[in-house]
């Protein structure tokens, strides 16, 4: 029997450090006699801690573990062979939905191997594909990639044999592989987790890459708030070449590569392939002007292929199961699978992979569980804070890059934050436009002082203070912004005004003609007013950090409107409902 404890971050965050110890310490003392291991995320982080328990012939897999649930499943389930029924997630014979609508590729084998074991990877099959791929001309080795369809999963969808093709026709012997690992969206967790659940998958994709367009070194540039990804990934590459698969003549094949570890400060303009370059040689993180693109002027103004890490952990695959196999998961020119980290307002948080074509509502309310304490759906934010926020009219969109397109809003790297009818969509705006304006490197005029233009007079809204005319001015700034910046932050950072705009713009003018704020977040659009039901308790009074709240013992309250900053305090800790909001 062997016990599997989830140790990704958001396993270790939910306490499953505190299970490891506790197994450890019974295997010590001779309470049980079972291996444990570790593994990474397996996607559902709602649940978490999550236990596998592993017989010959069942495993089943318990959520919510804590030190007295593992010490239940223990005496009840390892030693007395009988399953705790009331934290059973599934078995093996009985999968929850959150699985059984996914199809996992990417995430083929995150919380199912120990991701600090190579040894688990070569028993799923791990690195047949690259000594499959030496055994191939390079060009026959791009066109697989070309065959199955592949698309970048950092954002932008190009095609991935093009970047891999244009590469590998430069001359010279100095090129490069470069893993895009920097993920900044708020709200996305999907790199981190295959780095932290199956690394060699990602190493695997780069070799083979690395193969096909003749490069020598491989560098992940992994953003330096990734720790455990980098434990991860520092010992997958030790690994691998204890076992001869990283280094001179690999397997006898000629071929020589090497990967290493770049950690990046966490700008998120580095995201942005150029960028990227430019930190990774020691300077500040600035795009370049393209053409000439990466592929032929990149790294050290060598060849230099880049991919995020999803792309590279779908080539492994890919290259096992065959191009054709993998065309034929999608819809249309999308094709294969997309992993996507929800997150917001949706019941089942965390990492799920999709074949495209889903669509949002399957994916939201099928596999996601629907709303939070079953409120109304109103938006998604997808593309992070680049993207767009899609309105519940358009749920039935199919999940593919040119079907997202068509809404106003962008794929991205794979955010999707979910918001219910308590949500302001101004409110959000103002928050992704306060983050771009923020990581914006400053290099454009029209990035650096339009987004920020932006900014205060979604601002100037939010507080009551806004005009009519101020809408066309977002609209006319969200244009200039898009149209004269020079990377994609830029281009792309006007994203959530215009899809608001275009969808919510009766929100907007209710905050400009009527001074209201119909999701009751914009604070200096608030009202408070104490209503019949008050019984003078006198807690609100009490708790009024400005002394607004007038009125006797057991008597009706009565609030002062010229003293009240609208802190809602008095809402917080009033039992008897007896504080309106408007």
């Amino acid at each position: 029997m062997k016990i599997r404890v989830g140790l990704g971050s958001c396993g270790i965050a939910a306490g499953g450090n505190k299970v490891l110890s506790l197994l450890s310490e019974m295997n010590e003392n001779k309470e049980i006699d079972v291996e444990v291991e570790v593994t990474g995320c397996i996607g559902m982080c709602f649940y978490e801690p999550i236990v596998d328990v592993i017989s010959d012939d069942s495993t089943t897999t318990y959520g919510f573990v804590d030190e007295e649930m593992m010490k239940r499943i223990v005496s009840e389930h390892i030693n007395g062979g009988l399953i705790v029924k009331e934290a059973v997630i599934y078995t093996n014979t009985k999968r929850d939905n959150y699985e059984l609508a996914q199809t996992k590729i990417v995430l083929r084998n995150c919380g199912i191997i120990n991701p600090e074991r190579i040894e688990d990877y070569l028993e799923v099959s791990g690195y047949v594909a690259f000594e499959k791929a030496l055994s191939m001309e390079q060009t026959k080795l791009t066109e697989e990639i070309k065959e199955s369809g592949l698309r970048g999963r950092g954002g932008a969808g190009f095609p991935t044999w093009y970047k891999w093709e244009a590469a590998r026709k430069q001359a010279g012997n100095e090129k490069y592989v470069v893993c895009n690992a920097d993920e900044g969206d708020p709200g996305a967790f999907m790199d981190r987790s295959i780095l932290e659940g199956d690394p060699h998958s990602l190493l695997e994709g780069m070799m083979i890459c690395g193969y096909a367009i003749g490069a020598k070194e491989g560098i992940i540039y992994v953003r330096a708030e990734y720790p455990l990804a980098i434990k991860r990934l520092e010992l997958a590459i030790r690994e691998a070449k204890e076992k001869g698969y990283l280094g001179e003549n690999i397997l006898a094949s000629g071929f020589d590569f090497e990967i290493r570890i770049k950690k990046g400060a966490g700008a998120f303009v580095c995201g942005e392939e150029t960028a990227l370059i430019e930190s990774l040689e020691g300077k500040r993180g600035m795009p370049r002007l393209k053409p000439p693109f990466p592929a032929e002027v990149g790294y050290w103004n060598k060849p230099t292929n880049i991919n995020n890490v999803e792309t590279f952990a779908n080539v492994p695959w890919i290259m096992n199961n065959g191009a054709k196999t993998y065309s034929s998961i999608g819809l249309g020119k999308s094709t294969g699978t997309k992993v996507f980290a929800l997150s917001g307002k949706i019941k089942n948080g965390g990492l799920v992979e999709i074949p495209m074509g889903m669509t949002l509502r399957e994916i939201i309310f099928d596999i996601g569980g629907g709303i939070k304490e079953d409120k109304e759906f109103k938006a998604v934010q997808l593309g992070g804070p680049s993207g767009g926020c899609i309105p519940k009219e358009l749920l039935d969109t199919p999940v593919t890059y040119e079907h997202i397109s068509e809404t106003g809003a962008i794929m991205g790297s794979g955010g999707m934050v979910v918001m219910d009818v308590g949500t302001c969509m101004v409110d959000v705006a103002k928050f992704f436009l306060d983050f771009t304006c923020k990581e914006s490197c400053g290099k454009c005029v029209y990035c650096r002082v339009g987004t920020k233009r932006m900014l205060e007079i979604l601002e100037k809204i939010s507080s009551g203070n806004g005009v009519m005319s101020d809408l066309d001015e977002l609209e006319e700034l969200a244009v200039n912004v898009r149209d004269g910046s020079l990377c994609g932050l830029g281009q792309s950072a006007p994203n959530p005004v215009i899809t608001g705009l275009k969808y919510f713009k009766d929100e907007y003018i209710a905050h400009i003609r009527d001074k209201t704020c119909e999701a009751k977040v914009c604070t200096e659009l608030l009202n408070y007013k104490i209503n019949d039901n008050c019984t003078g308790c006198t807690l609100c009074a009490r708790n009024c950090p400005t002394e607004c709240i007038e009125g006797q013992r057991k008597e009706k309250h009565i609030i002062d409107q010229s003293k009240c900053i609208k802190c809602g305090n008095c809402f917080n800790v009033c039992n008897f409902d007896a504080v309106d909001v408007y």
